[in-house]
């Protein structure tokens, strides 16, 4: 179960990254608006399954999203 949940982690903290480097690319306003709310979407749905972790996970494994994806 916490396989998963880390494995869900990833892909979250991955999609984060792709989402800010196509930020920093030329797009179109349309564009720029999708690739925001996307990250908008992914940056909650990290917090929200971090934030249902044990506390010994929590504190070592995740740590701050925002710290670790700047």
């Amino acid at each position: 179960m916490i396989d998963q949940q880390l494995a869900r982690l990833r892909t979250h903290r991955n999609n984060i990254q792709h989402y800010r480097n196509l930020l920093q690319t030329s797009l179109t306003e349309l564009e720029r608006q999708f690739v925001q709310k996307r990250l908008t979407e992914e940056q909650s749905n990290l917090e929200s399954l971090a934030s249902s972790l044990p506390d010994d996970f929590r504190g070592s494994t995740v740590g701050s999203p925002e710290s670790r994806l700047a």
